[in-house]
Formats: C-alpha cells, structure tokens, sequence
C-alpha cells in the first residue's frame, strides 16, 4: 500500500489555505502547514491530527525573504518529507495608487505572490513527476483575468499566477501530475481587510464567498484535473465577460469596484 499523500500548503494558518488544509486532511492526506504565524499553524495541526488522524507538520516562514523556498526545501529534506502536492496559497494584497503605495509592501506582493510561488514549484515539481503523481494547485483569483487599478501589481500578480499554472498543466499533460489553477472572487476571509478591500463596490454590491466553499470547489476541481477552477456562477460570469468586453471598458469599472 502505497504512503498518505503529503500535502504543503502555504498560507494555511487563516482563510482559504487553512480551509484547503482541512479540506486534504479530511481525504487522509498528511500535512505540511507553512505561513508566519506559528501559534495558529500550531492549533490548526492539532485539529487536524485530532479529527482527521493524520500527520500534519507545522512549518513556520515568511516567504517574502529572498531564500525563503531554498529555506522551506531544506527544512522538508531535514524532516524527510517528499511533497506530492504543493497548495500556494499564501498572498499579499493592498489597494491604492501605485504611485503612493508603500513600495515595501508592493515588492512583497511579487516576491510571495510570484517569486516564492515559482520557485517552490520548481524545487518540489520535479519530484513530484519523477513519482508519477501529485501536483499544484495555485491559488490565483479572478483579478488574474483582468487589469485592476487601484490594485495594479495584485492584479498583475494573479495574472501572472494564471498564466504560469495553464502553461504547466500542458507542459505535465500525460505524466501523472495534475496543475490547477484556483481563481476565487471576493471571499470573506482576513485578506480582504489586510488588503484594505471591505469597503469597496467589489466586496459590497456582491455576496463573498466563504472560504469553505471556495476550498471544496478547489480541492474538486485539482482531483478531477481541471485546468482552471472559477467558484461560483458569479465569478463565472465574470470572468467570462472580461473574455468579451473591450479592455477600456473593463479597465473603467475595475478602477470602479476597487474605489
């Protein structure tokens, strides 16, 4: 009999990854829990050794440093865990002008958001194929389909998240590996406050997603292979608008729903 599947998931200590932790612990996969606050990974591995019994590891990072995925590999290679399946989850987001947004807090949108993100995948991918199984499921947004002033390098980022997973899930076609790329729309999670979102259109003329139900749409949708996972028919409809809209149009009301 072959060992559990063992799960990484970055962001897992709130929201949508704590929820994609549940979610895999639930089907006997064992996991890896990463984020920086070490406290909540610790309660959310108990919860799942507890109700699930499965082994979950707590792994604590900031994935905004410029080693962080060198880091996290050697620790996985210290502990002997080999990841079948990678959840990057973890994401930094922030609305305002570009020009007047702490370029801090922007640099870190690309260095967890893309470069932790790709540089993860290209360190655990290889093994993954090796095996003959496994894979990623990054978590992107509905942001990824479109430009979004106001919150230009977070929309960037998704894009950039989108684009990256459909290329791969060509590039493993065939070999036992599965590449999904997850793009919720607003979901009622801790991210929308850090990243100042509460308040907008985006998030008061429409109904938010729970967590849970964008995990369960996720989690699906990697298990049945599939390449991109829109949530809700909501989203659906979004992002198949954006297909169809002129790019003027769609610039004029992103900027408008992130006001």
């Amino acid at each position: 009999m072959s060992p559990p599947e063992t799960v990484l998931v970055t962001g897992a200590s709130s929201g949508i990854g704590r929820a994609l932790a549940r979610r895999f612990a639930r089907a006997g996969s064992s996991c890896v829990l990463l984020a920086r606050r070490a406290e909540a990974l610790r309660s959310l591995a108990e919860t799942l050794r507890s109700r699930h019994d499965v082994e979950a590891h707590v792994l604590p990072a900031d994935l905004s440093g410029p080693d962080a995925a060198d880091e996290v590999q050697a620790e996985l290679r210290e502990r002997g865990l080999a990841v079948d399946v990678l959840v990057n989850n973890a994401g930094v987001g922030a609305r305002g002008a570009f020009a007047d947004l702490d370029d801090r807090r922007q640099l870190d949108m690309v260095r967890v958001n893309v470069l932790a993100l790709t540089h993860l995948s290209r360190l655990l991918l290889p093994g993954m194929l090796e095996r003959g199984r496994g894979g990623l499921l990054n978590v992107a947004s509905t942001a990824g389909f479109q430009p979004g002033p106001h919150m230009t390098v977070y929309y960037a980022t998704k894009a950039y998240v989108l684009s990256f997973s459909e290329g791969l899930t060509e590039e493993v076609s065939g070999r036992g590996v599965t590449v999904t790329c997850l793009t919720p729309g607003p979901t009622r999670t801790a991210f929308a406050e850090t990243a100042d979102m509460e308040d907008t259109p985006l998030f008061q003329l429409t109904t938010p997603m729970g967590p849970d139900a964008v995990a369960r749409a996720g989690y699906d949708g990697f298990r049945a292979g599939d390449a991109v996972v829109v949530p809700g028919w909501p989203n659906k409809i979004g992002a198949f608008l954006t297909r169809v809209t002129p790019r003027p149009v769609i610039r004029k009301v992103a900027a408008w729903l992130n006001t």
